[in-house]
């Protein structure tokens, strides 16, 4: 990233300016924006795996030299994805907007709609990934936002039991009582150890992975190694949930990567993945697949994704709202920034 950068892909507004080929949205209507910048034309937008889209992201030179073949472009997510100003503003340049905005029904409020554009869809395909059946267990490796929509879509799709990890009481606490979920705290219990007792030896039918590349952990000799080959810049990811979520996984099973991951690893189980038959399902989120059906689901009433929302702040407070969530303060799981 480069100063002036305008960080942001989770975002809704109105219409108020409209390309010439732009033929399916009008001045005033409300939209949320999807952050895959998708062209709906190309090889992988065809089958619906919109943040492989092959035409939006000028920079993929950049991308392929890190990681073979470049995914999407996306707002405001660095140069290395575009370098598209993102929707912590008070305009945004929306491309292809023909295929990624939503209009958003009068009967729903901008709360209710605004994780359209990211973070439920990110939950509900990684618990998709799971390819859940009736009677599994599914444990959920993070409760910030995105760890918190894929407890409830796993329950959404036919979970019989979700364990959710944390170390944090606010998002654990948020866990099990707004959505029943079982819970374990890293910072006191052994997770490995735990998952087998509440599972009965087997360990949990899939695993989510909704952390990424910043994991934490507690008096593990893997984190502490992770830390330094981070400061000898010799590894960029610290894969601790990843790591672990593979050695619970009942053998069989399926472990779902919703967290992100940028550049590499080390000390990667592949012993146990190949050994134990397991499978990993990954991905940037393809989000204008999910978008409708999950405006139904909330137009229903089956989910309500306002409940996540703890902190509402206006937009040139947003250095402020970023100190608070990362340093973990005030309770903070989601700021909602309004222009």
């Amino acid at each position: 990233m480069v100063k002036g950068d305008i960080l942001g892909h989770e975002f809704m507004g109105e219409v108020v300016e409209l390309g010439a080929a732009v033929i399916n949205l009008k001045r005033g209507e409300r939209v949320v924006v999807p952050f895959p910048i998708a062209c709906g034309n190309c090889f992988f937008c065809q089958k619906a795996m919109f943040s492989l889209c092959e035409n939006s992201n000028p920079n993929a030179g950049m991308a392929e030299k890190l990681w073979g073949y470049s995914p999407c472009g996306i707002y405001g997510y660095s140069h290395l994805l575009g370098g598209y100003a993102g929707g912590q503003a008070e305009y945004v340049r929306v491309p292809f907007a023909d295929v990624g905005p939503l209009r958003v029904p009068d009967s729903l409020s901008d709360e209710q709609v605004l994780f359209l554009s990211d973070i439920l869809p990110t939950g509900y395909m990684a618990a998709e990934n799971c390819d859940i059946q009736p009677g599994d267990t599914i444990a959920v490796w993070g409760c910030g936002p995105v760890g918190q929509f894929a407890i409830a879509s796993a329950q959404l799709l036919g979970a019989d039991r979700v364990i959710a990890i944390d170390r944090f009481p606010e998002r654990l606490r948020l866990a099990a009582m707004k959505l029943g979920a079982e819970t374990i705290d890293y910072s006191e219990d052994n997770v490995l150890e735990a998952l087998k007792e509440l599972t009965g030896g087997r360990g949990p039918d899939a695993c989510i992975d909704a952390v990424g590349m910043e994991a934490h952990a507690y008096h593990d000799i893997a984190y502490a190694y992770d830390r330094m080959k981070q400061a000898m810049l010799l590894e960029s990811d610290r894969p601790v949930a990843l790591r672990e979520a593979i050695m619970a996984c009942r053998s069989g099973g399926t472990i779902s990567v919703a967290g992100v991951y940028g550049g590499l690893i080390d000390k990667f189980p592949a012993g146990a993945l190949m050994n134990r038959s397991l499978t990993i399902r990954t991905g940037q989120t393809h989000v204008q697949r999910y978008m409708r059906l999950l405006l139904a689901r909330i137009e229903k009433g089956e989910i309500d994704p306002s409940f996540i929302i703890t902190h509402r702040m206006k937009l040139d407070e947003a250095p402020a709202a970023y100190r608070m969530f990362r340093d973990k303060q005030d309770d903070c799981i989601k700021v909602v920034l309004t222009p």
